[in-house]
């Protein structure tokens, strides 16, 4: 290894002795994010030239493209119960390393229920990563710095998004769809070569005593009303995000908006304003408190809904900026939340966190894709508008007790 990499690896993301640059730091924390999560949405650009492939129902794919999310919950409920116990630079390594292996066979799935576990794995290897991160930023930063680098990766989760699925579209138009899933494999190496320059291997700080089991340590975080309330927020997000883009696609290939392949992938522009909104959360519900921050971001994505069942594609354009925007900002705020409130244990706290987050998802598509194929986009929005209505409610318990109290500057204020 260079001395330019070695010096890297020490000190990029560990923030004892001399750290580097804010922004340095948080375009490597918004990089490694990136990586880490890029496979996650970036079929749902290519999805009705998948539907067309395998020759099934919109729900049916949305659904197998979404099962990514199954696995995503199983493992953020595993890396909730093992994380004091797994090394979090040796866990990322692994996670991305095996990452590569289910994305590269996506490429010659014979079948749907083949393509559909596949998601699964590849789901299970990007949530272990992506809660062992959190994991370790939370443990890393202090309470000043853990809102910008929380937000910083969710910022990278936002571009992910974006280019992702602007990168999927742009190859299965000119090369087809098995190169997509090729190319995409060696973004998840380069997120392993990544990790293993820039994370510094430390122990986890948050260890149970060993007096106390991981299933009791889970048990504690989910006593805790103010987390259990963010855990349910988490559900709703992902729910209202996959029901808007999951089937928004079939919306805009259809008469009259009646979009190309090549056309759909730019359309997710709209995420570009997310990448901008996204990295002012931490500061934002520093400043006026959590709840204010969240309830702010739920009423953008609420006003951007009534915008996507217009027939005009300015319109639902605009509604699709809001709703990326509003929905990256509340689980931006609700992930710094819990990475606060949890004072103990909070790869346990995390790793449910996105258990329940990416379960959202996996509902979000098995209740919503039946009810567009059924009675039209127009209930699917409708659904969407409930999950967020259920999530501002939610909100209101996002109350700072002694159990889950915080320093007045961290992203936690109530």
């Amino acid at each position: 290894m260079t001395e330019t990499a070695t010096h890297l690896r020490v000190d990029v993301m560990a923030i004892h002795g001399r750290s580097p640059g804010v922004a340095l730091r948080s375009l490597i924390i918004g990089l490694t994010a990136f990586l880490t999560v890029v496979d996650l949405f970036a079929t749902q650009a290519i999805l009705p030239s998948l539907t067309r492939h395998y020759n099934v129902t919109p729900a049916a794919m949305g659904f197998a493209v979404n099962a990514s999310t199954m696995g995503m919950a199983v493992a953020g409920l595993a890396i909730s119960v093992l994380s004091p116990h797994v090394d979090r630079r040796r866990g990322i390594l692994a996670s991305l390393v095996m990452l590569a292996l289910p994305t590269m066979l996506l490429a010659i799935a014979p079948d749907l229920t083949t393509f559909a576990l596949l998601r699964v794995a590849q789901g299970l290897c990007m949530a272990s990563a992506f809660a062992l991160t959190l994991a370790y930023l939370g443990e890393q930063c202090s309470a000043t710095d853990a809102g910008g680098a929380f937000a910083a990766y969710i910022t990278g989760n936002v571009a992910s998004n974006l280019l992702g699925r602007l990168v999927s579209a742009a190859v299965a138009d000119t090369l087809g769809l098995a190169s997509t899933f090729y190319l995409f494999a060696l973004l998840n190496l380069a997120g392993a070569a990544l990790v293993y320059v820039t994370i510094k291997r430390v122990q986890p700080m948050d260890a149970m005593p060993a007096t106390q089991s991981p299933l009791r340590a889970t048990i504690t975080q989910w006593r805790n009303p103010a987390l259990r309330a963010a855990f349910a927020i988490g559900f709703c997000i992902l729910f209202a995000f996959i029901g808007t883009f999951t089937f928004v696609n079939f919306v805009l290939v259809r008469a009259p908006l009646s979009l190309g392949r090549m056309d759909l992938g730019l359309v997710y522009l709209v995420f570009l304003p997310s990448v901008i909104t996204t990295p002012p959360a931490g500061g934002i519900s520093a400043r006026f408190g959590t709840r204010p921050a969240i309830w702010g971001a739920l009423a953008v994505t609420g006003i951007g809904l009534p915008l996507l069942l217009s027939s005009h594609l300015l319109a639902v354009l605009s509604g699709m900026v809001l709703v990326g925007a509003g929905t990256f900002f509340a689980q931006a705020a609700t992930t710094g939340f819990v990475g606060q409130a949890a004072h103990e244990n909070r790869g346990a706290a995390t790793g449910t966190y996105l258990a329940c987050y990416f379960l959202g998802g996996l509902v979000g598509s098995a209740v919503l894709g039946p009810l567009f194929d059924r009675f039209g986009w127009t209930a699917c929005v409708a659904g969407v508008a409930a999950a967020l209505a259920v999530a501002a409610w939610l909100t209101m318990r996002l109350v700072v007790t002694p159990t889950s109290a915080v320093s007045p500057a961290s992203p936690a204020r109530s």
